[in-house]
């Protein structure tokens, strides 16, 4: 039952991070509260395969990263929602995001180690440009501060889901390595259509 879950999982991932099916952020959500901020990082091929890869890539390296490493990207990107109002240029920020997402399909694919502070530190500096990417999104919510409590927990739960995949593909090198090719590939196409 534990390997065809685990498969599961790893599909999924792998589905998510298919390159047909990119899209980069299109500044605005609609949402209007908390059940539209819990959908919106399901709907977003980027943020969905981030949040995925930063679990995964946690347990990867294992130890303190394993709650050190999404913690620090789920506080980071409540900062950066704040940083939004900076005037800082949109296709500047969706570069960064689609870099996140190939930057962590690399460190995936390649297996690369970090001490845990040094990797919350890395996905820090991704979370504050996907933070600002969803700031821009929040004054049109009509309760951001609803919004923002169900993206928060949707975002924490595919973190979940990526520790889940991570831990439970420990032994499954090729299967990793494609992973984490899928998603840098969706990162480098997300970066083309920048």
């Amino acid at each position: 039952m534990k390997s065809k879950f685990s498969y599961g999982l790893l599909g999924l991932l792998f589905c998510t991070a298919l390159p047909g099916a990119v899209e980069a952020h299109t500044f605005g959500a609609h949402g209007a509260g908390f059940a539209d901020g819990l959908v919106h990082p399901f709907l977003g091929i980027d943020h969905l395969v981030a949040m995925l890869a930063v679990g995964f890539w946690a347990a990867q390296l294992g130890g303190a990263a394993l709650w050190r490493v999404p913690l620090a990207f789920l506080a980071v990107m409540t900062s950066g929602v704040l940083w939004a109002g900076t005037g800082l240029d949109g296709a500047l920020v969706e570069a960064a995001v689609a870099g996140s997402v190939l930057a962590l399909g690399l460190m995936i694919a390649l297996s690369v180690r970090l001490p845990s502070g040094w990797g919350a530190l890395l996905v820090a500096v991704f979370a504050l440009f996907h933070g600002h990417a969803h700031g821009l999104e929040m004054p049109e919510a009509a309760s951001p501060w609803s919004y923002g409590a169900g993206f928060l927990l949707a975002t924490a739960s595919l973190h979940l889901a990526g520790l889940a995949l991570g831990l439970s593909t420990r032994r499954h090198r090729v299967l990793i390595r494609l992973g984490g090719a899928a998603i840098a590939a969706t990162g480098a196409i997300l970066l083309v259509g920048v």
